[in-house]
């Protein structure tokens, strides 16, 4: 007998709910460590950025980027991974971003570009100033 679809206000199956969380996490982290062993395999224990070097010591402190922002997207020769510090991983994140959203670094376009100028006048009010003493 085919169990019919859940519908707004029957209770939540909190068991089944929590065994699909911990799957979907367990399978998560076999996919990162399978790609992560890889990766330290392929590319030497340096930050594809700063340069920094790792080592035995520190080396959870390198991580593998993923070129295309996809995390699906592991093929077995490295090509769409980098080995990036903690750093400069976070910054490459949020370099995309930023790129998403269409922010170019300064201003969004020359028409959003910021208009209020703060001291437009101090020179003005200072000359005045200097000129009355």
């Amino acid at each position: 007998m085919a169990k019919r679809p859940r519908v707004a206000g029957d209770p939540i199956d909190t068991d089944k709910l929590d065994r699909v969380v911990a799957d979907a996490r367990r399978n998560a982290e076999q996919r990162q460590q399978g790609y992560r062993e890889q990766s330290l395999g392929i590319h030497p224990w340096v930050c594809g950025r700063c340069g920094r070097e790792f080592t035995r010591a520190n080396l959870q402190e390198l991580t593998v980027h993923h070129k295309d922002h996809n995390h699906e997207n592991n093929p077995a020769d490295g090509s769409n991974w980098e080995n990036l510090c903690l750093y400069c991983h976070d910054n490459e994140h949020q370099k995309y971003i930023d790129h998403v959203r269409g922010y170019d670094g300064l201003a969004q376009t020359k028409q959003e570009a910021a208009s209020h100028q703060p001291f437009a006048g101090l020179a003005e009010l200072l000359k005045k100033e200097s000129d009355s003493d």
